[in-house]
Protein backbone atom coordinates (compact mmCIF):
# COMPACT_ATOMS: atom_id res chain seq x y z
CA UNK A 1 0.00 0.00 0.00
CA UNK A 2 1.48 3.35 -0.81
CA UNK A 3 4.98 1.81 -1.54
CA UNK A 4 5.16 0.62 2.03
CA UNK A 5 5.18 -3.02 3.87
CA UNK A 6 2.05 -3.36 6.08
CA UNK A 7 4.95 -3.31 9.09
CA UNK A 8 5.78 -0.03 8.06
CA UNK A 9 2.27 1.02 7.65
CA UNK A 10 2.04 -0.57 11.63
CA UNK A 11 4.87 1.57 12.74
CA UNK A 12 3.84 4.41 11.56
CA UNK A 13 -0.20 4.20 12.73
CA UNK A 14 1.40 3.23 16.30
CA UNK A 15 3.48 5.95 16.24
CA UNK A 16 0.90 8.94 15.31
CA UNK A 17 -1.77 7.57 18.13
CA UNK A 18 0.81 7.56 20.03
CA UNK A 19 1.74 11.44 19.80
CA UNK A 20 -1.97 12.03 19.19
CA UNK A 21 -2.64 10.48 23.13
CA UNK A 22 0.14 12.31 24.49
CA UNK A 23 -1.45 15.42 23.72
CA UNK A 24 -4.49 14.56 25.38
CA UNK A 25 -3.27 13.26 28.21
CA UNK A 26 -0.68 16.34 28.91
CA UNK A 27 -4.27 18.84 28.23
CA UNK A 28 -5.68 17.40 31.49
CA UNK A 29 -3.23 19.94 33.48
CA UNK A 30 -4.00 23.01 31.47
CA UNK A 31 -5.91 25.38 33.98
CA UNK A 32 -4.85 28.90 32.90
CA UNK A 33 -3.73 30.49 29.70
CA UNK A 34 0.15 30.24 30.94
CA UNK A 35 -0.04 26.73 31.27
CA UNK A 36 -1.07 26.64 27.62
CA UNK A 37 1.94 28.30 26.13
CA UNK A 38 4.32 28.91 28.79
CA UNK A 39 4.41 25.97 31.53
CA UNK A 40 8.22 26.98 33.52
CA UNK A 41 8.57 23.25 34.64
CA UNK A 42 10.99 21.54 32.63
CA UNK A 43 14.66 19.72 33.26
CA UNK A 44 17.85 20.04 31.63
CA UNK A 45 16.96 16.86 29.98
CA UNK A 46 13.72 18.15 28.49
CA UNK A 47 15.31 21.02 27.41
CA UNK A 48 18.17 19.96 25.82
CA UNK A 49 15.73 17.77 23.53
CA UNK A 50 13.43 20.38 23.18
CA UNK A 51 16.06 22.15 21.96
CA UNK A 52 17.05 20.06 19.65
CA UNK A 53 13.47 18.75 18.40
CA UNK A 54 11.96 22.20 18.12
CA UNK A 55 15.21 23.52 15.66
CA UNK A 56 15.49 19.77 13.53
CA UNK A 57 13.22 19.27 11.10
CA UNK A 58 13.18 16.96 8.28
CA UNK A 59 13.38 20.11 5.74
CA UNK A 60 17.07 20.71 7.10
CA UNK A 61 18.25 17.49 6.17
CA UNK A 62 16.46 18.13 2.66
CA UNK A 63 17.90 21.02 2.12
CA UNK A 64 21.30 19.85 3.29
CA UNK A 65 21.55 16.89 1.08
CA UNK A 66 20.24 19.27 -2.01
CA UNK A 67 22.55 21.37 -1.93
CA UNK A 68 25.81 18.51 -1.15
CA UNK A 69 24.28 16.87 -4.05
CA UNK A 70 24.52 19.83 -6.03
CA UNK A 71 27.43 22.07 -4.36
CA UNK A 72 29.29 19.24 -2.42
CA UNK A 73 30.73 19.37 1.09
CA UNK A 74 30.24 23.10 1.24
CA UNK A 75 26.35 22.09 1.24
CA UNK A 76 26.27 21.85 5.14
CA UNK A 77 26.60 25.56 5.49
CA UNK A 78 22.57 25.62 4.46
CA UNK A 79 22.35 24.26 8.30
CA UNK A 80 26.14 25.55 9.65
CA UNK A 81 25.24 28.72 9.24
CA UNK A 82 23.97 28.78 12.46
CA UNK A 83 27.27 26.95 13.80
CA UNK A 84 29.01 30.64 14.50
CA UNK A 85 26.18 31.27 16.56
CA UNK A 86 25.62 28.36 18.65
CA UNK A 87 27.88 29.61 21.30
CA UNK A 88 25.77 33.24 22.12
CA UNK A 89 22.98 31.00 22.99
CA UNK A 90 24.49 30.93 25.86
CA UNK A 91 24.46 34.51 26.98
CA UNK A 92 21.01 35.17 25.04
CA UNK A 93 19.30 31.95 27.16
CA UNK A 94 19.34 33.58 30.34
CA UNK A 95 18.53 37.28 29.16
CA UNK A 96 15.55 35.76 27.50
CA UNK A 97 13.85 33.77 31.02
CA UNK A 98 14.70 37.53 32.82
CA UNK A 99 12.55 38.96 30.85
CA UNK A 100 9.60 36.80 32.90
CA UNK A 101 7.82 36.94 29.53
CA UNK A 102 4.95 34.32 27.88
CA UNK A 103 5.88 35.86 24.39
CA UNK A 104 8.38 37.61 22.89
CA UNK A 105 6.00 40.35 21.81
CA UNK A 106 5.51 40.88 25.59
CA UNK A 107 9.38 42.17 25.32
CA UNK A 108 8.50 44.74 22.79
CA UNK A 109 5.96 45.93 25.17
CA UNK A 110 8.33 46.03 27.65
CA UNK A 111 10.96 48.40 25.90
CA UNK A 112 9.27 49.82 23.20
CA UNK A 113 5.17 50.14 23.27
CA UNK A 114 2.26 47.84 22.27
CA UNK A 115 1.75 49.03 18.84
CA UNK A 116 5.39 47.82 18.32
CA UNK A 117 4.54 44.44 20.32
CA UNK A 118 1.49 44.27 17.55
CA UNK A 119 4.07 44.50 14.87
CA UNK A 120 6.41 41.75 16.12
CA UNK A 121 3.93 39.86 16.79
CA UNK A 122 2.47 40.16 13.11
CA UNK A 123 5.45 39.34 11.29
CA UNK A 124 6.53 36.48 14.20
CA UNK A 125 3.25 34.64 12.90
CA UNK A 126 4.15 35.24 8.80
CA UNK A 127 7.56 33.85 9.68
CA UNK A 128 6.27 30.99 11.63
CA UNK A 129 3.52 30.37 8.83
CA UNK A 130 6.68 30.42 6.40
CA UNK A 131 8.67 27.96 8.65
CA UNK A 132 5.68 25.31 9.18
CA UNK A 133 5.36 25.57 5.42
CA UNK A 134 8.88 24.75 4.38
CA UNK A 135 8.85 21.77 7.19
CA UNK A 136 5.69 20.89 5.36
CA UNK A 137 7.15 20.59 1.87
CA UNK A 138 10.70 19.64 2.85
CA UNK A 139 9.36 16.38 4.56
CA UNK A 140 6.50 15.77 1.74
CA UNK A 141 9.27 15.59 -0.56
CA UNK A 142 10.93 12.44 1.37
CA UNK A 143 8.34 10.60 1.80
CA UNK A 144 7.43 10.85 -1.91
CA UNK A 145 10.75 10.30 -2.99
CA UNK A 146 10.92 6.95 -0.14
CA UNK A 147 7.84 5.48 -1.69
CA UNK A 148 8.85 6.32 -5.22
CA UNK A 149 5.84 8.59 -5.88
CA UNK A 150 3.47 6.41 -4.56
CA UNK A 151 2.72 8.37 -1.54
CA UNK A 152 1.44 11.69 -2.50
CA UNK A 153 3.40 14.71 -1.04
CA UNK A 154 -0.24 16.58 -0.31
CA UNK A 155 -1.40 13.40 0.71
CA UNK A 156 1.91 13.77 3.61
CA UNK A 157 1.68 17.07 3.92
CA UNK A 158 -2.31 16.04 5.31
CA UNK A 159 -1.45 13.42 7.58
CA UNK A 160 1.71 15.31 9.81
CA UNK A 161 -0.63 18.40 9.77
CA UNK A 162 -3.40 16.59 11.06
CA UNK A 163 -1.90 14.81 13.55
CA UNK A 164 0.90 17.78 15.23
CA UNK A 165 -2.70 19.83 15.19
CA UNK A 166 -4.33 17.31 17.48
CA UNK A 167 -2.08 16.86 19.92
CA UNK A 168 -0.67 20.70 20.40
CA UNK A 169 -4.10 22.37 20.28
CA UNK A 170 -4.79 19.35 22.99
CA UNK A 171 -2.11 20.22 24.88
CA UNK A 172 -0.09 23.19 24.14
CA UNK A 173 3.47 23.29 24.81
CA UNK A 174 3.95 20.92 27.49
CA UNK A 175 2.64 18.51 24.97
CA UNK A 176 5.29 19.65 22.82
CA UNK A 177 8.07 19.44 25.28
CA UNK A 178 7.38 16.03 26.02
CA UNK A 179 6.52 14.39 22.38
CA UNK A 180 9.81 16.19 21.84
CA UNK A 181 11.84 14.16 24.04
CA UNK A 182 10.62 11.36 22.04
CA UNK A 183 11.08 12.43 18.85
CA UNK A 184 13.62 13.82 19.06
CA UNK A 185 15.52 10.55 19.95
CA UNK A 186 13.79 9.29 16.43
CA UNK A 187 14.99 12.73 14.73
CA UNK A 188 18.87 11.14 15.90
CA UNK A 189 18.25 7.59 14.11
CA UNK A 190 16.66 9.29 11.26
CA UNK A 191 19.73 11.37 10.90
CA UNK A 192 22.14 8.65 11.21
CA UNK A 193 20.07 5.53 10.08
CA UNK A 194 20.94 6.01 5.99
CA UNK A 195 24.73 7.06 5.88
CA UNK A 196 26.27 3.81 6.40
CA UNK A 197 24.17 2.18 3.76
CA UNK A 198 24.71 4.96 1.11
CA UNK A 199 28.78 5.26 2.35
CA UNK A 200 29.17 1.71 1.86
CA UNK A 201 27.35 1.51 -1.26
CA UNK A 202 30.19 3.81 -2.66
CA UNK A 203 33.06 2.62 -1.00
CA UNK A 204 32.81 5.42 1.70
CA UNK A 205 35.29 7.96 1.66
CA UNK A 206 37.98 6.88 -0.51
CA UNK A 207 35.42 5.72 -3.03
CA UNK A 208 34.03 9.44 -3.07
CA UNK A 209 37.45 10.91 -3.37
CA UNK A 210 38.16 8.54 -6.51
CA UNK A 211 34.91 9.20 -8.29
CA UNK A 212 35.43 12.86 -8.14
CA UNK A 213 38.87 13.22 -8.12
CA UNK A 214 37.92 15.75 -11.28
CA UNK A 215 36.43 18.06 -9.20
CA UNK A 216 37.96 18.39 -5.75
CA UNK A 217 36.00 21.15 -4.64
CA UNK A 218 33.18 19.18 -4.17
CA UNK A 219 34.98 17.84 -0.87
CA UNK A 220 36.03 21.23 0.21
CA UNK A 221 34.57 23.03 3.47
CA UNK A 222 34.43 26.35 1.87
CA UNK A 223 33.75 26.55 -2.29
CA UNK A 224 36.19 29.03 -4.12
CA UNK A 225 32.59 30.69 -5.64
CA UNK A 226 29.24 30.15 -4.10
CA UNK A 227 29.67 29.72 -0.75
CA UNK A 228 32.50 31.58 0.14
CA UNK A 229 33.80 32.31 3.42
CA UNK A 230 32.02 35.92 2.76
CA UNK A 231 28.79 34.06 2.58
CA UNK A 232 29.43 32.15 5.47
CA UNK A 233 30.25 35.70 7.75
CA UNK A 234 27.15 37.37 6.59
CA UNK A 235 24.73 34.90 7.09
CA UNK A 236 26.10 33.83 10.16
CA UNK A 237 25.60 37.35 11.00
CA UNK A 238 22.42 37.63 9.92
CA UNK A 239 21.13 34.48 11.64
CA UNK A 240 22.42 35.92 15.06
CA UNK A 241 20.35 38.86 14.56
CA UNK A 242 17.24 37.41 13.42
CA UNK A 243 17.79 34.43 16.58
CA UNK A 244 16.51 36.62 19.17
CA UNK A 245 13.05 37.24 17.11
CA UNK A 246 12.44 33.64 16.02
CA UNK A 247 9.10 33.16 18.25
CA UNK A 248 9.94 29.87 19.63
CA UNK A 249 12.83 31.21 20.91
CA UNK A 250 11.30 32.69 24.23
CA UNK A 251 9.82 28.97 24.90
CA UNK A 252 13.50 27.22 23.55
CA UNK A 253 14.79 30.03 26.98
CA UNK A 254 12.21 29.86 28.86
CA UNK A 255 10.08 27.30 29.70
CA UNK A 256 12.62 25.62 31.84
CA UNK A 257 12.58 25.77 36.10
CA UNK A 258 15.74 28.47 35.79
CA UNK A 259 17.87 29.74 33.79
CA UNK A 260 20.61 27.45 33.54
CA UNK A 261 17.94 24.95 32.12
CA UNK A 262 17.30 27.55 28.90
CA UNK A 263 20.83 27.94 29.02
CA UNK A 264 22.16 24.00 29.22
CA UNK A 265 19.48 23.15 27.30
CA UNK A 266 19.27 25.78 23.93
CA UNK A 267 22.97 25.50 23.49
CA UNK A 268 23.78 21.94 23.72
CA UNK A 269 20.26 20.99 22.04
CA UNK A 270 21.61 22.63 18.52
CA UNK A 271 24.94 21.31 19.53
CA UNK A 272 23.33 18.29 19.35
CA UNK A 273 21.64 19.63 15.73
CA UNK A 274 25.01 20.50 14.66
CA UNK A 275 26.34 17.03 14.49
CA UNK A 276 22.84 15.33 12.74
CA UNK A 277 23.76 17.99 9.98
CA UNK A 278 26.96 16.05 8.82
CA UNK A 279 25.47 12.36 7.78
CA UNK A 280 22.98 15.02 6.18
CA UNK A 281 25.66 16.26 3.82
CA UNK A 282 27.75 13.37 3.74
CA UNK A 283 24.34 11.48 2.59
CA UNK A 284 23.90 14.29 -0.07
CA UNK A 285 27.68 14.14 -1.35
CA UNK A 286 27.75 10.10 -1.19
CA UNK A 287 24.53 10.50 -3.50
CA UNK A 288 26.61 12.10 -6.28
CA UNK A 289 28.44 8.99 -6.45
CA UNK A 290 25.63 6.47 -6.50
CA UNK A 291 23.17 7.78 -8.43
CA UNK A 292 25.69 9.45 -10.96
CA UNK A 293 27.28 5.92 -11.22
CA UNK A 294 23.82 3.91 -12.54
CA UNK A 295 23.41 7.39 -14.68
CA UNK A 296 19.83 8.06 -12.38
CA UNK A 297 19.32 11.63 -12.52
CA UNK A 298 17.61 13.17 -9.11
CA UNK A 299 15.98 16.21 -7.99
CA UNK A 300 17.97 17.67 -5.16
CA UNK A 301 14.99 18.08 -3.37
CA UNK A 302 14.01 14.34 -3.71
CA UNK A 303 17.55 13.14 -2.90
CA UNK A 304 17.54 12.33 0.72
CA UNK A 305 14.00 10.46 0.33
CA UNK A 306 15.17 8.44 -3.08
CA UNK A 307 18.49 7.17 -0.87
CA UNK A 308 15.44 6.16 1.99
CA UNK A 309 13.97 4.32 -0.70
CA UNK A 310 16.14 2.62 -2.55
CA UNK A 311 18.42 1.21 0.71
CA UNK A 312 15.73 0.57 3.55
CA UNK A 313 13.48 -1.56 2.11
CA UNK A 314 15.89 -4.17 1.50
CA UNK A 315 16.75 -4.60 5.33
CA UNK A 316 13.78 -5.19 6.47
CA UNK A 317 10.30 -4.72 6.65
CA UNK A 318 8.94 -2.02 9.01
CA UNK A 319 12.82 -0.24 8.44
CA UNK A 320 11.39 2.25 6.11
CA UNK A 321 8.13 2.34 8.66
CA UNK A 322 10.37 3.66 11.10
CA UNK A 323 12.18 6.38 9.29
CA UNK A 324 9.17 7.62 8.05
CA UNK A 325 7.86 7.80 11.63
CA UNK A 326 11.67 9.63 12.81
CA UNK A 327 11.04 11.88 9.54
CA UNK A 328 7.61 12.81 10.95
CA UNK A 329 8.99 13.43 14.30
CA UNK A 330 11.54 15.71 13.45
CA UNK A 331 9.11 18.23 11.42
CA UNK A 332 6.27 17.69 14.02
CA UNK A 333 8.54 18.54 17.09
CA UNK A 334 8.90 21.78 15.51
CA UNK A 335 5.73 22.28 14.13
CA UNK A 336 4.22 21.85 17.49
CA UNK A 337 6.27 24.16 18.99
CA UNK A 338 6.03 26.73 16.44
CA UNK A 339 2.19 26.66 16.31
CA UNK A 340 1.72 27.55 19.78
CA UNK A 341 4.31 30.37 19.83
CA UNK A 342 2.14 31.90 17.13
CA UNK A 343 -0.88 30.93 18.90
CA UNK A 344 0.82 32.98 21.92
CA UNK A 345 1.79 35.24 20.05
CA UNK A 346 -1.95 36.63 18.88
CA UNK A 347 -3.66 35.73 22.42
CA UNK A 348 -1.47 37.63 24.68
CA UNK A 349 -0.23 40.38 22.12
CA UNK A 350 -2.70 41.20 19.66
CA UNK A 351 -6.07 39.73 21.26
CA UNK A 352 -5.98 40.17 25.01
CA UNK A 353 -5.20 43.74 25.18
CA UNK A 354 -8.30 44.22 22.47
CA UNK A 355 -10.52 41.75 25.36
CA UNK A 356 -9.43 42.01 28.57
CA UNK A 357 -11.00 40.35 31.67
CA UNK A 358 -11.94 37.10 30.36
CA UNK A 359 -11.74 33.79 32.02
CA UNK A 360 -8.67 32.22 31.37
CA UNK A 361 -10.56 28.90 29.45
CA UNK A 362 -11.35 31.41 27.02
CA UNK A 363 -7.96 32.49 26.05
CA UNK A 364 -6.50 29.49 25.78
CA UNK A 365 -10.00 28.83 23.79
CA UNK A 366 -9.00 31.65 21.36
CA UNK A 367 -5.01 30.44 21.22
CA UNK A 368 -6.42 27.15 20.25
CA UNK A 369 -8.28 28.68 17.43
CA UNK A 370 -5.23 30.80 16.18
CA UNK A 371 -3.28 27.49 16.41
CA UNK A 372 -5.15 26.24 13.59
CA UNK A 373 -5.20 29.58 11.39
CA UNK A 374 -1.52 29.88 11.52
CA UNK A 375 -1.07 26.07 10.36
CA UNK A 376 -3.43 26.58 7.73
CA UNK A 377 -1.61 29.59 6.46
CA UNK A 378 1.83 27.58 6.45
CA UNK A 379 -0.18 25.03 4.57
CA UNK A 380 -0.75 27.24 1.79
CA UNK A 381 2.98 28.18 2.04
CA UNK A 382 4.33 24.56 1.96
CA UNK A 383 2.24 24.46 -1.90
CA UNK A 384 3.57 27.86 -2.77
CA UNK A 385 6.96 27.12 -2.66
CA UNK A 386 9.14 26.44 -5.84
CA UNK A 387 11.83 24.24 -3.74
CA UNK A 388 13.04 23.92 -0.34
CA UNK A 389 16.43 25.63 -0.40
CA UNK A 390 14.28 28.99 -1.81
CA UNK A 391 11.65 28.30 1.03
CA UNK A 392 14.79 27.92 3.54
CA UNK A 393 16.15 31.51 2.01
CA UNK A 394 12.99 33.25 2.76
CA UNK A 395 12.81 32.24 6.22
CA UNK A 396 16.49 33.41 6.98
CA UNK A 397 15.43 36.80 5.80
CA UNK A 398 12.25 37.42 7.79
CA UNK A 399 13.79 35.96 10.97
CA UNK A 400 15.75 39.08 10.80
CA UNK A 401 13.52 41.90 10.42
CA UNK A 402 12.59 42.70 14.03
CA UNK A 403 15.89 41.50 14.85
CA UNK A 404 17.50 44.82 15.15
CA UNK A 405 15.06 46.32 16.78
CA UNK A 406 15.57 43.79 19.45
CA UNK A 407 19.32 44.00 19.52
CA UNK A 408 19.39 48.07 19.51
CA UNK A 409 16.61 48.23 22.49
CA UNK A 410 18.54 45.69 24.48
CA UNK A 411 22.25 47.55 24.35
CA UNK A 412 20.92 51.43 23.33
CA UNK A 413 18.79 53.27 25.60
CA UNK A 414 18.69 55.95 23.04
CA UNK A 415 16.35 53.99 21.09
CA UNK A 416 12.88 54.75 20.40
CA UNK A 417 9.38 53.64 19.39
CA UNK A 418 10.05 55.68 16.01
CA UNK A 419 13.43 53.95 15.56
CA UNK A 420 11.78 50.60 15.91
CA UNK A 421 9.15 51.08 13.78
CA UNK A 422 11.67 52.94 10.87
CA UNK A 423 14.28 50.27 11.33
CA UNK A 424 11.92 46.95 10.72
CA UNK A 425 9.47 48.86 8.18
CA UNK A 426 12.52 50.30 5.98
CA UNK A 427 14.64 46.77 6.25
CA UNK A 428 11.55 44.76 5.36
CA UNK A 429 11.06 46.89 2.53
CA UNK A 430 14.60 46.72 1.07
CA UNK A 431 14.37 43.06 1.62
CA UNK A 432 11.05 42.98 -0.29
CA UNK A 433 12.40 45.12 -3.34
CA UNK A 434 15.53 43.08 -3.94
CA UNK A 435 13.64 40.00 -3.74
CA UNK A 436 11.89 37.45 -6.28
CA UNK A 437 8.42 37.39 -4.86
CA UNK A 438 6.55 34.65 -6.52
CA UNK A 439 3.98 32.07 -5.14
CA UNK A 440 4.19 29.05 -7.00
CA UNK A 441 4.83 29.31 -10.88
CA UNK A 442 3.65 33.50 -10.70
CA UNK A 443 6.23 35.62 -10.17
CA UNK A 444 4.92 38.60 -8.72
CA UNK A 445 8.22 41.28 -8.72
CA UNK A 446 11.67 40.62 -10.14
CA UNK A 447 14.22 42.33 -8.87
CA UNK A 448 17.50 40.96 -11.02
CA UNK A 449 15.28 41.46 -14.32
CA UNK A 450 14.76 45.20 -13.63
CA UNK A 451 18.19 46.14 -12.00
CA UNK A 452 20.63 42.84 -12.01
CA UNK A 453 22.57 44.62 -15.10
CA UNK A 454 23.38 47.98 -13.16
CA UNK A 455 25.02 46.03 -10.32
CA UNK A 456 28.92 45.54 -10.00
CA UNK A 457 30.04 41.93 -10.54
CA UNK A 458 31.00 41.52 -7.24
CA UNK A 459 27.33 41.83 -5.84
CA UNK A 460 26.42 38.99 -8.55
CA UNK A 461 26.10 35.49 -8.34
CA UNK A 462 25.25 33.71 -11.27
CA UNK A 463 23.48 37.44 -12.55
CA UNK A 464 21.31 38.02 -9.86
CA UNK A 465 22.15 39.96 -6.17
CA UNK A 466 23.44 37.63 -4.33
CA UNK A 467 22.35 36.34 -1.16
CA UNK A 468 24.76 38.39 1.23
CA UNK A 469 24.73 41.41 -0.54
CA UNK A 470 20.93 41.51 -0.26
CA UNK A 471 21.56 40.45 3.67
CA UNK A 472 23.75 43.09 4.14
CA UNK A 473 21.75 45.83 2.25
CA UNK A 474 18.68 45.31 4.58
CA UNK A 475 20.51 44.78 7.65
CA UNK A 476 22.84 48.13 7.04
CA UNK A 477 19.12 50.19 5.83
CA UNK A 478 17.61 48.91 8.79
CA UNK A 479 20.27 49.75 11.46
CA UNK A 480 21.01 53.74 10.24
CA UNK A 481 17.35 54.38 9.83
CA UNK A 482 16.98 53.23 13.25
CA UNK A 483 19.30 55.23 14.46
CA UNK A 484 18.67 58.15 13.04
CA UNK A 485 15.00 58.31 13.37
CA UNK A 486 15.87 57.68 17.22
CA UNK A 487 18.16 60.37 17.84
CA UNK A 488 15.25 62.38 15.77
CA UNK A 489 12.32 61.19 17.90
CA UNK A 490 11.16 61.38 21.55
CA UNK A 491 13.19 58.97 23.82
CA UNK A 492 10.97 56.04 25.83
CA UNK A 493 10.32 57.26 29.19
CA UNK A 494 12.92 56.48 32.15
CA UNK A 495 10.40 54.47 34.27
CA UNK A 496 9.63 51.90 31.47
CA UNK A 497 13.58 51.73 30.42
CA UNK A 498 14.34 51.46 34.18
CA UNK A 499 11.84 48.27 34.49
CA UNK A 500 13.39 46.49 31.60
CA UNK A 501 16.97 46.98 32.11
CA UNK A 502 16.07 45.69 35.82
CA UNK A 503 14.53 42.50 34.52
CA UNK A 504 17.77 41.41 32.67
CA UNK A 505 19.87 42.19 36.11
CA UNK A 506 17.77 40.11 38.37
CA UNK A 507 18.47 36.62 38.20
CA UNK A 508 15.11 34.08 38.32
CA UNK A 509 15.18 32.18 40.79
CA UNK A 510 13.35 28.36 41.47
CA UNK A 511 9.36 28.92 41.94
CA UNK A 512 9.13 32.47 41.58
CA UNK A 513 5.79 33.71 40.55
CA UNK A 514 5.07 36.99 38.79
CA UNK A 515 1.94 38.55 38.36
CA UNK A 516 2.06 39.86 34.60
CA UNK A 517 4.20 39.66 31.76
CA UNK A 518 7.66 41.41 32.27
CA UNK A 519 7.36 42.17 35.94
CA UNK A 520 9.74 41.19 38.60
CA UNK A 521 8.65 39.16 42.02
CA UNK A 522 7.42 40.44 44.94
CA UNK A 523 10.10 41.51 46.84
CA UNK A 524 13.24 41.12 44.45
CA UNK A 525 16.00 42.57 44.99
CA UNK A 526 17.61 44.51 41.74
CA UNK A 527 21.88 44.07 41.43
CA UNK A 528 23.15 47.24 41.01
CA UNK A 529 24.72 48.21 37.44
CA UNK A 530 27.90 46.33 36.21
CA UNK A 531 28.35 48.39 32.67
CA UNK A 532 31.11 48.35 30.36
CA UNK A 533 30.59 51.42 29.32
CA UNK A 534 28.66 53.23 32.60
CA UNK A 535 27.35 56.62 32.53
CA UNK A 536 26.25 55.95 29.08
CA UNK A 537 23.73 55.66 27.06
CA UNK A 538 25.03 51.92 26.22
CA UNK A 539 23.87 48.87 28.29
CA UNK A 540 26.64 46.66 28.01
CA UNK A 541 26.95 44.44 30.88
CA UNK A 542 30.09 42.56 32.19
CA UNK A 543 29.54 39.10 31.84
CA UNK A 544 29.84 36.62 34.80
CA UNK A 545 32.40 33.71 34.88
CA UNK A 546 29.60 31.33 34.05
CA UNK A 547 28.74 32.94 31.18
CA UNK A 548 32.28 33.12 29.93
CA UNK A 549 33.22 29.67 30.87
CA UNK A 550 29.97 28.54 29.24
CA UNK A 551 30.61 30.77 25.61
CA UNK A 552 34.04 29.45 25.97
CA UNK A 553 32.98 25.84 26.31
CA UNK A 554 30.70 26.16 23.13
CA UNK A 555 33.12 27.67 20.70
CA UNK A 556 34.98 24.47 21.91
CA UNK A 557 32.28 22.68 20.80
CA UNK A 558 32.12 24.44 17.37
CA UNK A 559 35.69 23.82 16.37
CA UNK A 560 35.54 20.37 17.08
CA UNK A 561 32.73 19.56 14.85
CA UNK A 562 34.33 21.71 12.12
CA UNK A 563 37.84 19.90 12.70
CA UNK A 564 35.87 16.55 12.87
CA UNK A 565 34.31 17.45 9.37
CA UNK A 566 37.65 18.52 7.70
CA UNK A 567 39.18 15.27 8.81
CA UNK A 568 36.75 13.04 6.89
CA UNK A 569 36.66 15.20 4.02
CA UNK A 570 40.84 15.03 4.10
CA UNK A 571 41.00 11.59 4.89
Amino acid sequence: MFGLHVADIFVLVLYLLGMAAIGFWTARKIKESQDFFMPRRFGKAMMVMFGFGAGTHSDQAVGVASKSYTSGLSGIWYQWLWLPVTPFYWLIAPVMRRFRAITTGDVFEARYSRSVAILYALIGMLNLSVNIGLMLRGSSEVISASTQGLLSANAAIAVMTAVFVIYGVAGGLAAAIITDFIQGILTIIFSFLLLPLVMNAVGWMDGIREAIADDPQKLSLVAPAGITFFYIAVIALNALVGIVTQPHTMSNCAAGKTEMEGRFGWMFGNIIKRICTIPWCLTGVAAIVYFGSRGVEVEPDKVFGAVAGDFLPKILPGILGIFLAALLASVMSSCDAFMIASAALFTENIYRPLSPGRPQGHYVTVGRIASVVVVSGGVAFAYGFRGVVEGLEIFWKISAMMGLAFWLGLFWRRMTVAGAWATTLLGFAVMLFTSEIAFGDYMLWDFNAHFAQYLPGFMLWEGKLSLPWQMILYLSTGLVSGIVVSWLTKPVAKEKLENFYALIRTPVTLGEQVDEPCTLPAGAVVPEKRNLFPNTNLEIAIPSRMSVLGFLAGWACVAAIVVVVYMIARG
